[in-house]
């Protein structure tokens, strides 16, 4: 099983990624929906990428092709291998679905944020519905992007330590704010005046004076 390559992007088509490894070996991966479009100016540079090998099938399973698929990182490969789980999923579904890294989709489902779901490739209300229902409450190891690193490190802050901060960020993202957005107000807050964080109140408080600055 090849975990991982290294070589030169020799060209980006649609989904697929040409990659030339060490001997002249010319790799081709199926790639994310965000992932293709990230790696289009780093075409003639040395990448890396986390693979995933796996069987694609045509013709009702009468016929099978080996198939690799390319990730920026650990982080989303993982995400992408819970992703299929769910009903109706498929390998090539998945991928196309990534139009976003995996942190951010994992967000949205912890968030039950229905339409960033369905503002994904081939995902209706439905199999929006399903992910969530699926997935909400597996996907707390993706959402500070704390398995990323390499290409795709994500630059979203870490989750906060404090219990205050905790409470604070779960209670901005039940009045309805995006987790992404919480986190960044929060780490701001914290960043800017270590005093505001002494209680979860004072702290949601001092957010909405910057959100409506």
């Amino acid at each position: 099983m090849i975990a991982r390559l290294e070589g030169t992007l020799i060209a980006i088509r649609g989904d697929k990624a040409l990659l030339e490894a060490a001997g002249g070996v010319t790799y081709e991966l199926m790639l994310p929906c965000f992932t293709a479009s990230r790696l289009g100016d780093r075409i003639g540079q040395t990448i890396s990428l986390h693979t995933l090998q796996y069987l694609d099938s045509n013709n009702q399973g009468a016929t099978f092709y080996p198939r690799m698929a390319g990730f920026l990182n650990e982080q989303d490969k993982a995400f992408y291998e819970l992703l299929v789980t769910c009903k109706g999923i498929g390998l090539r579904r998945a991928l196309r679905a990534m139009a976003l890294p995996g942190a951010q989709i994992a967000a949205a489902i912890e968030d039950r944020d229905l339409n960033t779901l369905q503002s994904l490739p081939e995902i209706g209300k439905r199999t929006a519905e399903t992910i969530v229902t699926t997935l909400r409450g597996k996907v707390a190891r993706f959402l500070d992007g704390s398995m990323a690193g390499g290409e795709g490190a994500t630059d979203q802050p870490a989750p906060p330590r404090s219990s205050a901060a905790r409470e604070a960020l779960e209670a901005l993202v039940m009045l309805g704010e995006k987790r992404s957005d919480a986190l960044r107000w929060i780490d701001q807050v914290l960043t800017d005046d270590s005093e505001a964080g002494s209680d979860a109140q004072s702290l949601i408080a001092t957010v909405y004076r910057i959100k409506s600055a």
